[in-house]
C-alpha cells in the first residue's frame, strides 16, 4: 500500500510541472488581472502603466485594472503590492525609488524590496534633465556649475526632495564639481515648474517627460540630460556623460510580481510585455511619454540589472554622505 502511495505521490509531481506551464499558456488569465502603482493618477509612470494595460488587455482579452496607491515616497504601494496574493493576477509596476533607492534612503521599510518581489521586466528607462529659469542667465551646464562654485549653496535647485531620485542625481552632479546646490523640494512637477518659470527658484531636475513641454516652448532652458548620449528627441542638449566621463543615470519603470507568485506566469507576462514593447507604434508612443523602451529582457536579466543597480545607488549614497532616515 505505501509504495502504491508513493508512485502515485510521484507521478503527481512528475505531471504537475508541465500542466502547470500548460495552464499559464493556455487559461491564464482567465478574469481581469490587477497592477499597483505608487503614484497618483496622471503622473508619469501611471500615463505609461495605463497605456502599456490597454495593449496587454488586447492580447490577453481581459481587462488591465491599474489601481493607485500613492504617497509615503512609493511605501504605501510597495507594501500593498508585497501583501497581495501571488495568484498571478496582482502585480507591482515600480520605479526606481521603491525598488532600489528606498533601500539606502530608509532605516527600515514595511516591505523587503529583493525578498516581497520576484522582477518580471524592464518596461522602459527615463531620463532626467537639469534645466534653468531663463532668469538666471546662464546659458549651459559649466556656467552653472561655474557659478554655484563661486556663491555655494545661493543656487536653488527644485526636485522632488534631497533623498529622491531626482534629489540625487543634482547632488552628484554638483558633488562631482566641487559644488553644492540648494534643494526646494516639490511634491508636484508642476508647482516646481511654476515657480522655475517665474525665476523664483533657478534651477530644476525633473523627468525630461515632464520637462519637455516647457522646453519646447522657451519657458526654461535645458542644461544637460542624464544619459550617457544626446537623445534624439534633445540632440541639442548635452548629455551629463560629456562634462563627467562615464556618467549615466537614469530612472526606470518595471513589473514585478509578489514573492511566490508561479513562476509560468511571470514568464508569460515577460513575454507577452516584449511582445507588446516591440511594436514599434509601442516603442513610439513611450517614447513620446518621456520612457525609452528595453526591447528586449529575459527575466533573469532582469534579475542582473536589479543586483547592479542596488550596487551602484548603495555607492552614489555613501559618496553623498545621505544618512537614511
Amino acid at each position: 500500500m505505501l509504495r502504491r502511495d508513493t508512485i502515485r505521490a510521484l507521478a503527481v509531481l512528475a505531471m504537475s510541472a508541465p500542466f502547470s506551464r500548460v495552464w499559464a499558456q493556455t487559461t491564464w488569465p482567465q478574469r481581469p488581472v490587477r497592477w499597483i502603482l505608487s503614484q497618483p493618477a496622471g503622473a508619469g509612470p501611471d500615463v505609461l502603466a495605463r497605456y502599456l494595460a490597454e495593449q496587454l488587455g488586447k492580447l490577453w482579452g481581459q481587462s488591465l485594472v491599474i489601481e493607485n496607491r500613492a504617497g509615503g515616497q512609493n511605501v504605501i504601494g510597495a507594501q500593498a503590492a508585497a501583501r497581495s496574493a501571488p495568484d498571478g493576477y496582482s502585480f507591482y509596476y515600480a520605479t526606481t525609488a521603491a525598488m532600489v533607492t528606498n533601500l539606502y534612503t530608509f532605516k527600515s521599510l514595511p516591505y523587503d524590496p529583493v525578498k516581497d518581489f520576484v522582477p518580471v521586466r524592464l518596461v522602459g528607462r527615463s531620463p532626467f534633465v537639469i534645466a534653468a529659469s531663463p532668469a538666471l542667465g546662464a546659458r549651459s551646464l559649466g556656467e552653472v556649475l561655474a557659478m554655484a562654485k563661486a556663491q555655494p549653496g545661493t543656487l536653488t535647485i527644485a526636485t522632488e526632495g534631497p533623498k529622491t531620485f531626482s534629489g540625487m542625481l543634482a547632488d552628484s552632479v554638483a558633488h562631482m564639481a566641487g559644488a553644492k546646490f540648494n534643494h526646494v523640494p516639490y511634491t508636484k512637477s508642476a508647482d516646481a515648474l511654476q515657480d522655475v518659470i517665474a525665476g523664483r527658484v533657478q534651477l530644476v531636475c525633473l523627468p525630461d517627460a515632464a520637462l519637455t513641454p516647457f522646453i519646447k516652448s522657451g519657458q526654461v532652458r535645458p542644461l544637460a540630460v542624464s544619459t550617457a548620449k544626446r537623445q534624439m528627441d534633445m540632440p541639442d542638449v548635452p548629455a551629463l556623460a560629456e562634462t563627467f566621463a562615464g556618467f549615466e543615470y537614469t530612472g526606470w519603470n518595471g513589473l514585478f510580481a509578489p514573492a511566490g507568485t508561479p513562476p509560468e506566469v511571470v514568464a508569460r507576462v515577460n513575454r507577452d510585455l516584449e511582445t507588446v514593447l516591440r511594436q514599434p507604434e509601442v516603442a513610439q508612443r513611450m517614447q513620446a511619454l518621456g520612457s525609452q523602451v528595453e526591447a528586449s529582457m529575459t527575466v533573469t536579466e532582469f534579475e542582473a540589472f536589479l543586483r547592479a543597480e542596488r550596487e551602484r545607488w548603495a555607492g552614489l549614497v555613501k559618496t553623498l554622505g545621505i544618512q537614511p532616515e
